[in-house]
């Protein structure tokens, strides 16, 4: 009798207890690739929107470059809502969408942030400095588009690593094209953006599309 109520006692007891459910743990393998799933991928981001919305937002967007820095002189923030992103960091400086057409009468290719000296008004003046990498800096394009925002990053890091990445895609898109010789006296039209330069200073532009003339 006492073996009989150990045993309905027992099975009593396996009746009530939860099935139990064996978890495999992941291997380091599986786990690097769960991790590569969800990884941020700045690049990849920058190439699904660029020729859609970025390409053509800045085109939209740009106005001629006096027009620009002539009322980004006197009244920067007017500048800003009509010409950049209204929707900018409060603590950032004020970036504005630009196009021009004139005449390179400088070219600095010696350092990896080569820049060009453009005069666009005929009077044989550099009015822009617009930069031809491979290293660009600054993350002007990122900073003139009204439809990204800061707050739709996980952090800092990654807002920085999404600006970068405009850089690193048109210094492979076009950029790398642009020769390193003979670009004294050619003439250039580019659609860009730069950030509001100190005074005295040129504005310098980060291109969206730059086309070069064949030399004279």
């Amino acid at each position: 009798m006492l073996r009989m109520r150990g045993v309905v006692i027992v099975a009593v007891l396996a009746a009530t207890l939860p099935a139990c459910k064996i978890i495999k743990t992941p291997t380091a393998e599986e786990k690097a690739a769960e991790a590569a799933k969800t990884a941020f991928d700045p690049a990849a981001k920058v190439d699904a929107v660029w020729q859609s919305q970025a390409v053509t937002f800045l085109q939209g967007r740009a106005a001629d470059i006096r027009e620009v820095t002539d009322l980004a002189a006197s009244r920067p923030d007017e500048a800003g809502q009509k010409y950049g992103n209204p929707r900018k960091q409060a603590s950032a400086p004020w970036t504005y969408a630009v196009k021009f057409t004139g005449k390179v009468v400088a070219a600095d290719t010696q350092s990896r942030a080569a820049t060009l000296d453009v005069d666009t008004d005929g009077d044989g003046k550099a009015n822009a400095k617009v930069q031809i990498g491979p290293a660009i800096r600054g993350t002007a394009l990122r900073d003139a588009l009204e439809f990204v925002n800061f707050n739709e990053f996980k952090n800092q890091i990654e807002w920085a690593q999404f600006g970068k990445a405009f850089n690193e895609k048109i210094a492979t898109d076009f950029l790398a094209k642009v020769p390193r010789d003979g670009l004294t006296g050619r003439n250039i039209s580019v659609v860009g953006a730069f950030p509001l330069p100190a005074s005295g200073q040129l504005p310098l532009i980060t291109p969206s599309a730059l086309n070069l003339g064949q030399p004279e």
